[in-house]
């Protein structure tokens, strides 16, 4: 719908117009631009995105807001005067998809929900993500990442036997909200294509979040009983997580048979393959509390260094537990150019990290600085929409739009 042809990706052509803040929302637009979409984000005029104040800050801008908002477009509009809903519904009316996070109805109350924009545009694809869901007992709650950690079931089970539920150390509750909606809107758009109508997508965090669960939701189904807490462990493989050094851990997965006998061999207890007590997936399962205290205690003899060498030598999965620097700094990271350089003109220089998916052995395109906030009004609604820079003007003075940052290049 947009020509966007400086753009690169599978997605260039297409215009997304972006009303979400905080995570799950500003996560999935942040995917779509990378993968080459034209996006627009929507922010309220006075303090745009709630993220923006989010500590800590470079030279004004923050982490939070810069870490899910590359490569987009920032209007400030209040969307509670006529006027800003009406700009809204205008570039509604020439975007493919139109993303919300916002409780269910809120976009109904300002005029902008799905059937009031889909009456001008029957091709777009609209979708809302939300904590629950309109159908849930919950849809009026208050939703955030903790909240679907809890109430998934998920927290239950991250911890260490014995100790108090924690949540996950990333923000998963939010993002797989986010992920899903990518999944329905690229379906929606291939739908599209073949029927020549738009949709509704709907995602839940909590749905989300519980549909990850996997065989963790099985064991449950079949044994009637909610999977225990096995901290680094495993639930149904043994030996599986975080085995003691004499100077930290290492990570070791053995998921086959194979990588079992290449563990045992690595610790030089070739015995244990013959034992009847560890043979087997089951029985090793059943004596997991008589297995880790022999590995962990010929572990602890030797340092991290030689264990990740030795399991290497084995053919053992493994792996040493990183912090996120290092994490960041590692070679994979290095050689598969996930972390880029952006320049922003004000704050100067922006280390990020890309999206993971390549396309003919090539990740995506450069990616722009975060913009400040209403950055791009001016110039969405000239060479957008077509207004003039008197009404533009005009606009700024009724408090419609938030005053431009980036002069506009083109003349109304």
């Amino acid at each position: 719908m947009t020509d966007n042809s400086q753009s690169k990706g599978p997605l260039s052509g297409l215009r997304v117009l972006d009303f979400s803040r905080i995570l799950s929302g500003p996560y999935a637009s942040m995917v779509l631009a990378d993968l080459g979409a034209e996006v627009i984000k929507v922010e309220p005029i006075e303090k745009g995105d709630e993220t923006r104040g989010f500590p800590p800050f470079k030279d004004g801008m923050s982490h939070y807001y810069i870490a899910l908002n590359r490569s987009k477009k920032s209007v400030a509009l209040d969307l509670k005067t006529p006027e800003g809903a009406k700009i809204a519904r205008e570039l509604s009316a020439k975007s493919d998809i139109v993303l919300e996070n916002f409780r269910p109805g809120v976009m109904d109350r300002l005029g902008l929900g799905y059937e009031s924009l889909k009456a001008e545009n029957p091709g777009l694809i609209y979708c809302s993500i939300s904590g629950f869901g309109a159908e849930s007992p919950h849809r009026d709650r208050p939703a955030f990442d903790i909240v679907a950690q809890a109430l998934s079931g998920v927290m239950s089970v991250n911890r260490e036997p014995g100790q108090p539920p924690n949540k996950l150390g990333l923000p998963l509750g939010d993002m797989a909200g986010s992920i899903f909606s990518v999944f329905g809107i690229l379906a929606a758009l291939h739908e599209r294509d073949v029927k020549g109508h738009g949709r509704h997508v709907e995602v839940a965090m909590l749905d989300s979040l519980i549909a990850m669960q996997g065989y963790l939701s099985q064991i449950y189904f079949l044994t009637g009983e909610s999977p225990k807490p096995v901290g680094t462990q495993h639930q149904s493989i043994v030996p599986y997580g975080s085995f003691p050094t004499s100077d930290g851990y290492v990570i070791v997965a053995c998921l086959t048979e194979r990588f079992w006998h290449n563990f045992a061999r690595c610790l030089g207890r070739e015995d244990l393959i013959k034992d009847p007590r560890f043979a087997l997936y089951q029985s090793r399962l059943e004596n997991r509390a008589l297995l880790e205290p022999i590995i962990n205690e010929r572990m602890m003899k030797n340092d991290t260094a030689y264990w990740l060498a030795k399991l290497s030598e084995f053919d053992v999965p493994n792996a040493p537990i990183l912090s996120i620097g290092e994490a960041l700094e590692q070679e994979h990271v290095k050689a598969n150019e996930l972390i880029e350089t952006v320049h922003h003109p004000e704050i100067g220089d922006l280390r990020i990290v890309r999206g993971p998916i390549r396309f003919d052995g090539s990740g995506s395109g450069p990616a722009d600085a975060p913009s400040q906030l209403g950055e791009d009004t001016q110039t969405v609604l000239m060479e957008t929409l077509g207004y003039t820079r008197e009404q533009v003007d005009d606009l700024i003075t009724g408090a419609a739009i938030g005053a431009p940052i980036r002069r506009c290049t083109q003349d109304g």
